[in-house]
């Protein structure tokens, strides 16, 4: 069974930074796609930033330079470093992360969610 734990968030000025983690529990084969999705009130849920199995990253073009996403495999854990933060940043933050639970056998999960919130 496959668990995921997400951490970090909080309330933040605008300008400031805020650290996510996303580790992945329980028992599996393998760690493929590692990502952030965010959900801004009253819309829908969005790409933030992917990073593959082997290290190449994808970030949305509003998060591009202000935003760094990265993995530790020996962990199981996927990180968000966003720095100059903005009101439009608030949101709801999901990590997903795309697992071979079985042999050949794949399956997308999502983090709890965890509240980002930019404001003065």
């Amino acid at each position: 069974q496959v668990q995921l734990v997400e951490s970090g968030g909080g309330l933040v000025q605008p300008g400031g930074s805020l650290s996510l983690s996303c580790a992945v529990n329980g028992s599996f084969f393998s760690i493929q796609t590692m990502g952030w999705y965010r959900q801004p009130p009253g819309q829908q849920r969005e790409l933030v930033a992917t990073i593959s199995r082997s290290g190449r990253t994808n970030y949305e073009d509003r998060v591009k330079g202000r935003f760094t996403v990265s993995r530790d495999n020996t962990k199981n854990t996927v990180y968000l470093q966003m720095d100059s933060l903005e009101p439009e940043d608030t949101a709801v933050y999901y990590c997903n992360i795309d697992i071979e639970y079985a042999v050949k056998s794949y399956k997308t999960f999502w983090g709890q969610g965890t509240q980002v919130t930019v404001s003065s």
